[in-house]
């Protein structure tokens, strides 16, 4: 039985990733979750997770002995166990562009990512709204997201990002996340695709368990803070 261990599933853009992948595509596999407490050395996230892979980082998949670090590496490794589910685009081309949609969103955006942290359960559009005026890296990496989603929706005419579902759009379904938390303005033809993903049975089924963690946890938290207890 493959197993994945992931973080907070409101806050861990990297865990959704294969989480996504996985549940979508139909590949069984045993969910183990550590809770982010903090990512100091001594942390109990850090502690457990330094027992099952030496880069200390969510997510991680096992395969019996074998241990599988970096969502990259999980989908490749994946997309060569499950050659039938074609995780990939099946012809050569096509493998190599949404290879580099990928990597391009593993290795770049950090004015996004670094901005508007993935926050599922939180609705943020005031503060979206000063940082699309303040911040014009973020609208570039907004800007060129668009573009590529535009590019890839039309050459492949939907309803995915090649058509059907694949890794690309696993890749991309934290940066849908983004977007919605922080009501940052997209095109009405990537607003239908962030609806399409959204819609997905997997993506659905990791929105619905991070709304219910009710996990507030203050270092996550830059523009909220803790509601005080009820009486």
């Amino acid at each position: 039985m493959l197993k994945l261990y992931i973080g907070n599933k409101n806050y861990s853009s990297w865990s959704m990733r294969p989480w996504v992948l996985m549940k979508q595509a139909g590949i069984a596999f045993e969910e183990v979750q550590l809770r982010f407490d903090s990512f100091s050395g001594d942390s109990q996230f850090k502690q457990r997770l330094g027992r099952i892979s030496p880069a200390g980082k969510v997510p991680v998949l096992t395969d019996g002995e074998l241990v599988v670090w970096d969502t990259l590496a999980i989908a490749e490794y994946l997309a060569e166990k499950f050659p039938e589910l074609h995780l990939w685009p099946r012809s050569a081309p096509e493998r190599a562009r949404a290879r580099s949609v990928c990597a391009e969103m593993h290795s770049g955006f950090g004015a996004l990512r670094s901005a508007c942290g993935m926050n599922i359960e939180a609705q943020l559009p005031e503060a979206g709204a000063i940082i699309w005026r303040d911040r014009p890296d973020v609208r570039a990496d907004v800007a060129r997201i668009v573009e590529m989603w535009q590019e890839l929706l039309a050459m492949h005419g939907g309803p995915m990002l090649f058509g059907r579902f694949g890794i690309a759009d696993a890749f991309y379904a934290p940066v849908v996340m983004r977007l919605k938390t922080y009501a940052l303005p997209v095109p009405d033809d990537v607003a239908a695709y962030m609806a399409r993903l959204c819609a997905l049975p997997g993506v659905a089924a990791w929105i619905e368990g991070a709304l219910a963690e009710q996990d507030f946890l203050p270092f996550e938290e830059p523009y909220r803070a803790a509601r005080p207890a009820s009486a």
